[in-house]
């Protein structure tokens, strides 16, 4: 009977925990040859409530980049950066049992809270500057919070994940 309690408080620790886990995804046009981009420039800073926040978006996408050997330029680039934030809150249930008497009708279940936090997404899309078309896009969501430093770190992990497998390995493939 205590494993079954033990299991059951695991569930319900493990789903909001589950639930707030960083959410990366990514997407690219598999037609495109990548290796031909050498360069880039931001077409479009992302937005933020906290400046510093922004900057600090700006400079853990342009060490990505750098990092995968393109070259952040003032003008001429072969590749755009666009990158848009949004926030929300979200809302998630959690239950606390103060004492389990199996199975049947006889279920005593503690009070339910309901905690709200902050998600925080952001966008990154990859413009060719000749074709002005998306050649890759990318999106981390994760909560956010209320320490700058938790955040800044969160954005960098974030980030890193994001471009992980950039640039897409492979030939190009013709539909």
């Amino acid at each position: 009977m205590r494993i079954i309690k033990i299991l059951i408080l695991s569930v319900f620790v493990m789903i909001p925990l589950a639930l707030i886990a960083q959410e990366i995804q990514t997407d690219y046009d598999h037609t495109t040859e990548f290796s031909k981009y050498k360069t880039f420039i931001w077409i479009k800073q992302p937005k933020t409530e906290n400046p510093l926040m922004q900057q600090r978006i700006i400079d853990a996408i342009n060490t990505q980049l750098e990092a995968k050997g393109l070259q952040l330029v003032s003008s001429g680039a072969d590749l755009g950066i666009s990158a848009n934030t949004a926030t929300k809150e979200q809302q998630t249930l959690n239950s606390f049992y103060d004492g389990f008497y199996g199975w049947g009708w006889h279920r005593y279940w503690g009070p339910v809270t309901v905690e709200t936090y902050t998600v925080g997404t952001l966008v990154v899309d990859l413009f060719d500057i000749k074709t002005k078309q998306v050649k890759w896009w990318g999106t981390a969501s994760d909560t956010i919070s209320d320490k700058p430093e938790k955040n800044a770190k969160k954005l960098n992990e974030a980030v890193e994940k994001m471009f992980k497998h950039f640039p897409p390995k492979g030939t190009p493939k013709t539909d």
